[in-house]
C-alpha cells in the first residue's frame, strides 16, 4: 500500500508550503524577477493610455478656446489703440513716415510734464510705500481670517481702484478752495491752506488724492510678501543670540527688500499712468497724460505734428522699463516664498 506523501515530507516543493528537510524555492533575480512580479499589460490598458492622449489634447485645446474671449478684448481695447496711438508720433498729417516729430522731447513745456509726472508719481510713490508698509506690519499681528483684518483687506480691494471724478469730488469738498477742512482750519486754527492760491487745483496738491490710491495699493500688494516672512526664521536667529532688531536688519529686510522696491516701482508706474483725478482738479498742462489731451484737442509745438503720439511713445517707453525692472524684483522676492 501506497502512502501519500506529507507537503513538506519530501514531496513536490512546489506544492504545499516548504518543511523539514525541503529548501525553500529559490526566487528568481534581475529581470526575471520584475517580469515575473508585473503582470504584462493588457489589451484593455494599452488602448486606455492610446485613448488618454487625444482627451488631453482636447481638454488642452478646450482651455485655449476658454481664453479667446479675453484674447480678443485685450487685442481690441489694448493692443490696438496702444499701437495706433504710438504710431502715430511717427508719421505726418499726410501719412509719410517720419523721425522728426521726435524733436517734440526738446520742447520746454514736453521736459515739463515729464518732470512734472515722475515727480509726482516718485513723491506719491514713496509716501505711499512707506505709509502702506507700515500699515501691512500692523496687519501681520491681526488673523488673518479676524473681522478686522478682512474689513481692511475688503476696504484696501475698493480704495485702489477708487479715483477719477469721485476722488477728485471728495477732495474738492474736502480740502478745495470752500472745502469743509479749509473753512474749519480758518475759523479755528486761523489756517489758510489756499493762502498762495488754492493748493489743490496744482501738481503738487494732486500728491494728497494720489496718495489716497497708493497706500490700499502697496497693502495689496506688499502684504503677501510680509505673511511670507517666516516665525521660524525669528525664532532660530533668538536661538543663536541676535537681537530682534538685529533680526530685522540682517534677516527680515534684506529678505522683503525686493518685494518692497518691486512694490514701489509698481505705486511709480500707477501714479505714473493716472489721468482721470487729475484731469478733473488741473485744466491743462502739468504732467504728461493733460499734455497729451491738450496736443490732441490743439497743436501747440508749431513745426511738429502728432506730438500725442510721441508723448505716448514716451509714456510706453517708461512704463516698459518700470515693469520690466518690476518683474525682475519679483522673481527675485519669489525665490523664498516658494
Amino acid at each position: 500500500m501506497t502512502t501519500a506523501s506529507a507537503p513538506g515530507a519530501g514531496g513536490n516543493p512546489l506544492v504545499g508550503a516548504p518543511g523539514r528537510g525541503t529548501a525553500p524555492a529559490p526566487v528568481p533575480a534581475g529581470p526575471a524577477a520584475t517580469t515575473a512580479a508585473t503582470p504584462p499589460a493588457t489589451t484593455a490598458d494599452a488602448t486606455a493610455r492610446r485613448a488618454a492622449g487625444p482627451r488631453i489634447r482636447r481638454r488642452g485645446g478646450v482651455a485655449w478656446l476658454g481664453l479667446t474671449p479675453f484674447a480678443v478684448y485685450v487685442l481690441l481695447f489694448l493692443a490696438v489703440p496702444a499701437v495706433i496711438a504710438v504710431g502715430s508720433g511717427f508719421f505726418t498729417s499726410s501719412g509719410a513716415f517720419t523721425f522728426a516729430n521726435l524733436a517734440a522731447f526738446a520742447d520746454p513745456s514736453v521736459l515739463r510734464a515729464f518732470g512734472g509726472s515722475f515727480g509726482l508719481s516718485a513723491v506719491s510713490a514713496v509716501i505711499g510705500a512707506v505709509l502702506g508698509a507700515v500699515v501691512c506690519w500692523a496687519l501681520a499681528a491681526l488673523r488673518p481670517d479676524g473681522l478686522v483684518r478682512s474689513m481692511i483687506d475688503a476696504a484696501a480691494s475698493v480704495l485702489a481702484q477708487f479715483g477719477g471724478v469721485m476722488l477728485a469730488f471728495a477732495f474738492i469738498a474736502t480740502i478745495g478752495a470752500q472745502g469743509l477742512v479749509t473753512t474749519w482750519l480758518v475759523s479755528a486754527l486761523h489756517i489758510d491752506l489756499n493762502a498762495d492760491g488754492t493748493f489743490l487745483y496744482t501738481v503738487p496738491g494732486l500728491v494728497i488724492p494720489y496718495v489716497y490710491f497708493q497706500v490700499p495699493l502697496m497693502v495689496l500688494t506688499f502684504m503677501p510678501a510680509l505673511e511670507g516672512v517666516k516665525a521660524q526664521w525669528g525664532e532660530a536667529a533668538a536661538t543663536l543670540g541676535a537681537s530682534r532688531a538685529t533680526y530685522w536688519r540682517r534677516i527680515a529686510l534684506p529678505v522683503l527688500a525686493p518685494a518692497f522696491w518691486g512694490s514701489l516701482l509698481l505705486l511709480f508706474a500707477n501714479g505714473f499712468s493716472s489721468f482721470a483725478t487729475a484731469a478733473a482738479l488741473i485744466s491743462q498742462g502739468g504732467i504728461v497724460p493733460l499734455t497729451i489731451r491738450t496736443q490732441l484737442t490743439s497743436e501747440t509745438i508749431i513745426g511738429l505734428q502728432n506730438v500725442a503720439g510721441v508723448l505716448a511713445f514716451g509714456m510706453v517707453v517708461v512704463m516698459a522699463l518700470v515693469m520690466g525692472a518690476y518683474s525682475l524684483l519679483q522673481r527675485r522676492a519669489a525665490r523664498w516664498q516658494r
